[in-house]
């Protein structure tokens, strides 16, 4: 499992910590640094049902950029290019494994996709 993550975002620091205390293993990648690959996105959205949701809608560039009004012009191939290439453009924590990927840090919705804390 990799997890795109920005050190100055307290919701990754987080879910790196939370991800931790659980003993899962994952590989933390540097997002502005190293953006998620096109496949990844793909693989991303393909799991969320929604484009829009890959984007971190609260950034500075997504602002500066005009993507508010931009976005549902582009094709999903240009929007994909863009992410890749900005990191700062996607929303974080970025997560993605074999089979599933999601955003965001919501702890009921990684214990469920994660398979932790169920009862036997």
């Amino acid at each position: 499992m990799k997890v795109y993550v920005y050190r100055g975002c307290d919701t990754c620091r987080k879910a790196l910590k939370w991800l931790a205390a659980q003993g899962v293993a994952f590989e933390e990648i540097a997002i502005r640094e190293q953006p998620p690959s096109v496949d990844e996105l793909r693989q991303v959205r393909d799991a969320l049902g929604d484009l829009k949701r890959l984007f971190n809608t609260a950034g500075g560039d997504y602002r500066a950029l005009g993507l508010k009004d931009r976005l549902p012009g582009m094709s999903e191939d240009e929007a994909f290019e863009l992410l890749a290439e900005n990191g700062n453009l996607v929303k974080r924590p970025f997560v993605v494994g074999e089979g599933f990927g999601w955003t965001g840090f919501k702890e009921e919705e990684w214990k469920q996709a994660l398979g932790l804390g169920e009862e036997s």
